[in-house]
């Protein structure tokens, strides 16, 4: 099998590094891996391509439907959310699928706050440039800040650029409520296909534990709790996701 991991923000596929380093290691495993990056985070923006969530959507399907057979679909911050809507809109492109912001498609969902302030024109931009700005030195020594390892900060901080700027800025606002509460109508669309819910339960981002559950239940997804892990949860406990993903695939037919 083909397993596709997707990345969100402010990212580049450099943070699943320790996690496939992890899935590897295991004698049993032989899938390939692939990694995708959305446009503006750690790849190129094509001309003409607006940022959007439904743009990203596309992307990704037109990604999916260049493999021989349906693929393992794993995605993280805003790739969970491209995964969700693109499994909601064409489930025959994967096996299975895996996210860990199936919360954000609850009807209750409130964007937080730094998702509003992105919302806001002016205030939003202001926001970015302090965030994704600055020398490289600055923007890495902001990610160790966040606990991530010395090697993937840098090589992650090398693909925050002005691109990734503006692709935040255009993919919060197309998503800015109630755009979301209604793309997650459809959510039972992703019950077509085997899912699994991640559950981190330090991850302040992604909505409450009864949101989160509720979600994946209305999606026809296992939940999968990573208790005291927050929203890197690749990066805290690499050798603990790894497991998680591998029980699922595991329950999958072969």
């Amino acid at each position: 099998m083909t397993i596709v991991l997707v990345h969100g923000n402010p990212e580049t596929d450099a943070i699943w590094g320790p996690l496939v380093d992890q899935l590897h290691r295991s004698e049993s495993f032989s899938d390939e891996v692939v990694l995708l990056s959305p446009p503006g985070f750690g790849a190129p923006v094509p001309d003409g391509f607006d940022a959007t969530y439904l743009a990203y959507r596309g992307w990704l399907e037109e990604q999916l439907s260049g493999f021989a057979e349906p693929v393992d679909l794993v995605g993280h911050d805003w790739g969970g959310g491209h995964v969700v809507n693109l499994v909601m809109h064409r489930p025959e492109l994967v096996r299975s699928w895996v996210s860990d912001v199936v919360g954000l498609f609850d009807a209750d969902y409130v964007w937080h706050d730094l998702a509003q302030v992105w919302q806001k024109p002016g205030e939003g931009e202001q926001l970015i440039e302090s965030m994704l700005g600055g020398t490289l030195a600055d923007r890495v020594a902001r990610s160790e800040g966040l606990g991530w390892p010395t090697d993937v900060a840098n090589a992650v901080a090398a693909g925050q650029n002005d691109e990734m700027k503006r692709a935040v800025l255009t993919l919060y606002r197309s998503a800015a409520q109630p755009a979301l509460a209604e793309l997650g109508r459809g959510l039972e669309r992703a019950s077509a296909r085997p899912g699994l819910a991640i559950l981190a339960t330090e991850d302040g981002f992604v909505g409450t534990d009864e949101m989160r559950r509720r979600a994946a239940g209305r999606a026809g997804a296992r939940v999968e709790v990573l208790d005291g892990l927050g929203h890197w949860w690749m990066l805290e406990d690499p050798a603990g996701g790894a497991a998680a993903l591998t029980r699922f695939w595991s329950t999958l037919p072969n």
